[in-house]
């Protein structure tokens, strides 16, 4: 793991976006296309907002969430939503979302046809995740119902996802697919979570499951 530390948040949400784009320019200059994987909340509001000025080919740019609850777009609790709002406008508005929800009552009910829509667009070249102050990251939540299949070497693209800490069902993109990618950024915020990150380095990731991406990650904190 490698910590980034910034003076406050403002300078750390602008130099997370400047590396983001960077990374994504080199990857369509070498292979022509390419993968941003990011997660929901306000948190990377931020960063979406510089990220969609920016000037690169975003018409070869998939994007996807790293999880989704299992609500339409209208919902205000909606991960697509938001990166509809705040990613996906301006230049940014050319590149494909990869989605993660489907009209069903239950994620069981979709898993195979969202697989088969993600997985031409593995694996994933930069990758932004968050952390919950319980160690959380996508929706690997500790406790969750279907934790241990998520983790495993073995486990499917996206399984959906259920816990007490994180309201309404989920789908999200399993351990080895996060794994998989070729950068990994975590974005944490203020003292609690950063107390969180120094916990997780000596659990194991069922007890912390963002232990399962942490050694590739550089992590990014900020007071």
């Amino acid at each position: 793991m490698k910590l980034e530390t910034y003076p406050d948040r403002e300078m750390m949400m602008l130099q997370v976006a400047n590396v983001i784009a960077g990374q994504l320019a080199d990857f369509l200059r070498r292979e022509g296309r390419a993968t941003l994987s990011v997660p929901g909340g306000t948190t990377p509001g931020p960063i979406f907002d510089t990220l969609s000025g920016v000037d690169i080919d975003w018409a070869n740019v998939a994007v996807v969430l790293n999880d989704e609850r299992w609500v339409p777009e209208s919902s205000e609790r909606s991960n697509t939503r938001l990166v509809r709002q705040r990613l996906l406008r301006g230049r940014a508005a050319q590149a494909r979302l990869v989605p993660l929800y489907a009209p069903a009552e239950t994620p069981e009910e979709m898993l195979a046809a969202l697989e088969d829509g993600l997985r031409p667009h593995l694996p994933i070249s930069v990758l932004l995740l968050g952390m919950g102050a319980d160690m959380h990251t996508a929706s690997l939540f500790p406790g969750a119902d279907r934790l241990e299949e998520a983790l495993s070497a073995d486990a499917p693209l996206l399984l959906p996802m259920r816990a007490e800490a994180a309201g309404e069902p989920r789908v999200t993109l399993t351990a080895p697919v996060l794994r998989e990618a070729f950068n990994i950024h975590i974005l944490i915020t203020g003292p609690e979570k950063r107390e969180a990150l120094d916990r997780a380095m000596s659990l194991t990731p069922m007890e912390a499951p963002v232990r399962a991406v942490l050694d590739n990650a550089t992590v990014h904190w900020a007071e």
